[in-house]
């Protein structure tokens, strides 16, 4: 990991941790969600948002007030709103996006929840998540939230990530290993 994103991430670790420390106290995790799916939407549709939390042009006082009125519209909770107060004063607000992302994670360990990426070589219907996801419960003993992806080049199949583990059982992997196996053969 290069050093400028580590240590964006050990920043951003700091602000989650006690941003989800308070939501816990308040018994705000609900709104703590909600506030997530805002600022989340906000950087994924907004460029002029994305440009005002990492331009170094604006100063700390013109992002302390665009976030100050922007919180307040977006009716985010005071935990958050005065989160990211602080953020713009110390000019930290580049690490909102790991902040979101931290935070997620933290929730769904709270909740039990653990996330899988599934790549998938054509759309799965609401059956086969519901299937995968109960296959994967009774292999992690947690909740699964799944995100799908589809990738045609695997021909058939699915690749599962989650957390640090992997199954790849996709057409395109076997045949790259029949591929090997033939190689070291001839």
């Amino acid at each position: 990991m290069s050093e400028p994103a580590s240590i964006s991430k050990g920043i951003a670790a700091r602000y989650a941790t006690a941003v989800f420390e308070l939501a816990i106290e308040e018994n705000g995790i609900a709104a703590l969600e909600g506030d997530l799916d805002a600022l989340e939407g906000a950087l994924t549709d907004s460029a002029g948002f994305r440009d005002l939390i990492s331009s170094p042009l604006y100063g700390r006082e013109d992002q302390s007030a665009a976030i100050g009125a922007l919180a307040s519209k977006m009716g985010l909770s005071s935990v958050m709103a005065n989160t990211l107060s602080l953020m713009a004063a110390k000019r930290r607000l580049f690490v909102l996006p790991q902040l979101a992302s931290t935070l997620r994670t933290l929730i769904a360990d709270h909740k039990g929840e653990v996330t899988a990426d599934v790549v998938a070589a054509k759309s799965l219907t609401a059956a086969q998540q519901t299937k995968l996801a109960a296959s994967l419960k009774a292999t992690t003993g947690k909740d699964v939230k799944i995100n799908t992806t589809v990738d045609e080049s695997l021909i058939g199949g699915l690749i599962v990530k989650v957390g640090s583990k992997m199954i790849d059982t996709s057409i395109r992997s076997k045949l790259n290993a029949l591929q090997n196996t033939m190689k070291e053969v001839g």
